[in-house]
């Protein structure tokens, strides 16, 4: 059934005033103003992301599943409930939708957010009474154009800290193309449900897919005391070998642990990887130098920039001495480049070092010589001075024995990617310094990427 967007909005807004949930008109200016129109108990704050996905254009396989996907149409007559996990928690949110990749404008019919049943990622069903209309500039619906993306109004809603938020979204008429934007490393499970189920307390029958469409970033109003630290990555960040629906992540489990600082609590912990993605090159999803300011600079509130990437850029570039010297300087030339970028929106960039690849089918070589290269990079990352601080991932999970490979207790099993209690060990070699906020110093940023700190 089609959704006419003005009626369903009168529905919702009857459906909450019943329950005493009703929040501020969504007609006429008031909805589309800026969070202090709430009411004045709305405390002095700024706008921090506490949940993001990197877009990314969708390949084939991963496109939503028959009858969702027909020839240049996606989602017609669908209803789409995904479930997001939030670093720092709040009261007011609002929602961020891309279309970066999309080969027709995204029209949205309807979006509304609700707490999923029992507090679960991965499930259809929402907590009665907690759903929330979401509207973008007043109005209940709105086109996404081509390549941009589109922030949702404020919507009041308290969720705590390291919760998990569900976002259900009707496409009336759907996306008028087979290239739409998505995450399909969600490592957590979406519904698929044909018709308007945007204010249904559950979707039985619904399909299940292990992707995120569309969704890209969720923000919350906080204090002057929260911030968010951007981790900038590839599938060990993304979370491959991670427990689909149970968010054990090395960044999920970070998060976890920052929220039990006193000094840290703060901190909200910014996915930004995507399987396959390489720093010099496009790979899937564009490369980090030209995603950074979409994904890192853009991002609301942040403060702290984790550069965890190089290993697919060294795994691909041919295993001879010359090529992985090149891929070796270059990498560290854009290392260079993204702290000087990041300095520039007064941003601490912390440079992880590269993990162990021994006994990989595809990325180990006989002579070693892309394992020379890994060494060179992580005694740049090590020494240089060319981060602001270092986490050290490869002395975390290598095995002592035998330095070029994994700990066989934390491989998920092809020695590149880490099982749940190896990134629990990633977590744990974060340092909780690096996110206590102190004044940068005067000259933060002049003297980027010196010359002299080049000596690899």
């Amino acid at each position: 059934m089609k959704r006419t967007p003005s009626v369903a909005a009168l529905a919702v807004a009857g459906v909450l005033c019943a329950a005493g949930l009703a929040t501020a008109p969504a007609t006429g200016g008031s909805a589309a103003a800026a969070p202090a129109d709430a009411g004045s108990h709305l405390p002095p704050g700024h706008w921090v992301s506490t949940w993001t996905a990197m877009p990314q254009l969708t390949e084939p396989a991963n496109l939503p599943p028959a009858p969702f996907t027909r020839e240049n149409l996606v989602l017609d007559d669908t209803t789409l409930r995904q479930t997001v996990h939030l670093s720092v928690g709040g009261r007011h949110l609002r929602l961020r939708f891309s279309n970066a990749f999309g080969g027709a404008p995204l029209p949205v019919t309807a979006v509304s957010v609700a707490l999923p049943a029992d507090g679960r990622a991965g499930v259809s069903a929402i907590r009665p009474g907690t759903s929330r209309s979401v509207t973008f500039d007043g109005h209940g619906s709105t086109s996404v154009p081509v390549g941009a993306q589109v922030v949702s109004d404020p919507l009041d809603l308290d969720v705590p800290p390291g919760s998990n938020l569900t976002v259900t979204t009707y496409l009336a008429h759907g996306q008028a193309s087979d290239a739409i934007t998505s995450h399909p490393g969600s490592r957590t499970t979406s519904y698929l449900f044909p018709g308007d189920g945007v204010d249904a307390t559950d979707l039985p029958g619904a399909t299940p897919v292990d992707h995120w469409y569309l969704l890209s970033g969720v923000e919350t109003w906080a204090g002057s005391g929260t911030s968010a630290a951007v981790v900038l990555g590839d599938s060990l960040t993304d979370g491959r070998g991670s427990t689909t629906n149970l968010n054990d992540r090395w960044p999920d489990q970070l998060l976890a642990r920052l929220e039990t600082g006193p000094d840290s609590s703060g901190t909200a912990v910014l996915n930004q990887a995507a399987g396959g993605n390489r720093v010099l090159n496009d790979g899937l999803g564009p490369n980090a130098l030209a995603r950074l300011d979409r994904d890192v600079l853009a991002q609301s509130g942040v403060e702290w920039l984790v550069v965890f990437e190089g290993v697919n850029d060294i795994g691909t570039a041919d295993a001879t001495t010359a090529a992985q010297q090149q891929v070796a300087d270059d990498l560290i030339a854009a290392y260079e480049q993204i702290v000087r970028r990041a300095h520039a929106q007064g941003i601490r960039v912390y440079g992880a070092t590269l993990l162990p690849f021994g006994g990989n089918t595809g990325y180990d070589d006989a002579d070693g010589r892309r394992e020379a290269a890994r060494q060179t990079v992580n005694r740049w990352i090590r020494t240089s001075g060319g981060f602001d601080d270092v986490v050290d991932f490869d002395r975390a999970v290598r095995d002592p024995a035998h330095p070029g490979q994994l700990l066989a207790t934390v491989d998920s099993g092809d020695h590149l990617h880490l099982n749940p209690a190896g990134y629990r060990l990633l977590a744990d070699a974060v340092p909780e310094r690096l996110f206590q906020r102190r004044p940068l110093p005067a000259d933060f940023g002049y003297q980027d990427a010196a010359p002299a700190r080049r000596s690899g």
